[in-house]
């Protein structure tokens, strides 16, 4: 098969995946379908430029033939091979639920922090949710929030930490960012996950892990969790 048939074989299946985003079966010029398309879409932002780039090469193959048989503008292998996989990906997103569901660590309000400092010591974990004996969610603990307790319970004229390890409802408190998660569902895709990370940031809420859920419900089972650095390691 030809490299500009490839390309417009892609080109005709983004189009429809974009019709399904949209929400419409009528004819939309496809530059008017990737601004629609954006606003619903992470995926479609992310390649936009590409996407209004392949619609003027698109332009290029149909408008200029001459024949069923030539063709004025044959894409490069890299272009096909692009425009392919963002086919794909568009298509087929990975999802949170594929890629991040695992047993978590979790802990109760009554554990102690030596309990979590061990944790830290041997499996290198840098959050960990917190529930009260009834299982109802009650925050996320991080190293952060530890090394504001140290640094709080430390200061003064003479300094000194307590004989007993505090508990982690006392450590929560020392959370600055109370609401430092967020709750997602399985189904998410991996780049609606990522944007809610960067979205965080620009509004000055930067999320420390997306907690996964049956269906993003606190009251649901735990079956995963996301965080930043897990995002970045993703292709």
């Amino acid at each position: 098969m030809r490299n500009s048939d490839r390309f417009l074989t892609a080109f005709n299946r983004i189009d429809h995946t974009m019709r399904d985003i949209v929400g419409t079966k009528d004819f939309m010029a496809f530059y008017r379908l990737v601004d629609q398309a954006k606003r619903k879409s992470p995926l479609v932002r992310k390649y936009e430029d590409d996407l209004r780039s392949y619609a003027d090469l698109r332009n290029a193959i149909v408008h200029n033939r001459t024949s069923t048989e030539y063709v004025i503008a044959e894409p490069h292998t890299d272009v096909v091979e692009r425009i392919e996989q963002i086919d794909q990906v568009l298509a087929k997103p990975k999802l949170v639920g594929q890629l991040f569901c695992k047993p978590v660590l979790t802990f109760e309000t009554k554990d102690s922090l030596q309990q979590v400092l061990r944790a830290i010591d041997k499996q290198k974990y840098t959050q960990f949710p917190v529930y009260d004996e009834r299982k109802q969610f009650q925050g996320l603990l991080t190293t952060v929030g530890i090394t504001n307790w140290l640094a709080t319970t430390m200061t003064g004229d003479k300094p000194d930490l307590p004989k007993d390890y505090p508990t982690l409802k006392d450590i929560l408190h020392h959370e600055k960012n109370t609401e430092n998660y967020r709750f997602i569902s399985r189904s998410m895709t991996i780049y609606e996950a990522e944007e809610i990370f960067k979205t965080g940031v620009e509004r000055g809420r930067r999320f420390e892990a997306l907690l996964i859920t049956e269906h993003g419900h606190a009251d649901q089972k735990l079956i995963g969790i996301v965080t930043p650095i897990d995002i970045m390691k993703v292709d």
